[in-house]
């Protein structure tokens, strides 16, 4: 039934809005100019809204081990007790390999928060509308289909590397493109891992660090498409779930959350 709201609800708009651009281009079309309407046409693509609920990933078929993991309950609620965890993230964050870690080291009692870049709508001239609840959310994608909204704690430009033992940034195929252009965030990546602490990042995340240029030497993983990338910046590539480096752990894609998790976990507990 959600589904079919959310169609419903994309298909009224599209014809608002090819209406209102109806009525703003007939006279100019009746005049003799361009057929407006027509063109606008021909650069929107047609409007669809999908529904690609979490329970779709848990419940297929050789993802048995990440639906036990997040439906047995932890065995040491306090195991992480004191323990502080900044998520850096930003608009196109892949929902659960943000929300999976954040739930996991939450309910083994961490503090974590989530850090985004300051608020920086896009000029102007490119045409994009902005919600107002993007002034203090993020923007979750599961995929490429945009699916919801995270508050956020702090900006990037407030904290400091004493205010957390570790940090972690989730993938998504936009989130790593919008952070690595933030000055903010790849400055305080850099201090961070000269601190030695824990610099955590999985599925395309791993390209943010090599913006920081902290790659090189470093044996790592990532999403399949960004490992010239990472070789590039001269990491060492292991197609595996997940990675552990001195300070440094990655991991590949959505389906290795629950090893990611646990990597982080207990690299937390050794400290």
């Amino acid at each position: 039934m959600k589904a079919i709201t959310k169609f419903i609800l994309a298909n009224l708009l599209s014809c608002f809005i090819l209406f209102s651009a109806q009525a703003q281009t007939n006279a100019r079309t009746s005049s003799g100019g361009v057929d407006e309407l027509e063109i606008l046409k021909q650069l929107t693509s047609t409007a669809v809204v999908a529904d690609l609920p979490v329970y779709q990933l848990l419940n297929a078929p050789g993802n048995e081990q990440l639906k036990a993991f997040f439906f047995t309950p932890v065995k040491d609620p306090a195991a992480l007790k004191g323990k502080r965890i900044a998520v850096i993230a930003a608009d196109g964050f892949e929902e659960i390999e943000m929300l999976g870690p954040v739930w996991y080291f939450r309910a083994l009692g961490a503090k974590v928060d989530i850090v985004a870049p300051k608020y920086n709508p896009a000029p102007e001239r490119y045409g994009l509308g902005t919600p107002e609840m993007a002034k203090g959310y993020i923007m979750a994608i599961q995929y490429l289909q945009p699916v919801g909204w995270v508050k956020v704690d702090r900006t990037a430009d407030q904290i400091k590397v004493a205010d957390y033992d570790a940090i972690f940034i989730p993938g998504g195929a936009w989130n790593p493109d919008n952070l690595r252009f933030d000055k903010d965030v790849i400055k305080y990546i850099q201090d961070f891992n000269k601190a030695g602490k824990l610099v955590a990042a999985i599925c395309h995340a791993p390209v943010v660090l090599a913006t920081a240029d902290i790659l090189k030497g470093k044996k790592l993983t990532g999403y399949w498409n960004v490992h010239a990338d990472l070789k590039n910046a001269g990491g060492v590539l292991q197609d595996v779930p997940v990675v552990t480096d001195g300070n440094l752990i990655t991991s590949r894609h959505p389906i290795d959350v629950a090893d990611f998790s646990k990597a982080v976990e207990q690299w937390l507990l050794k400290k």
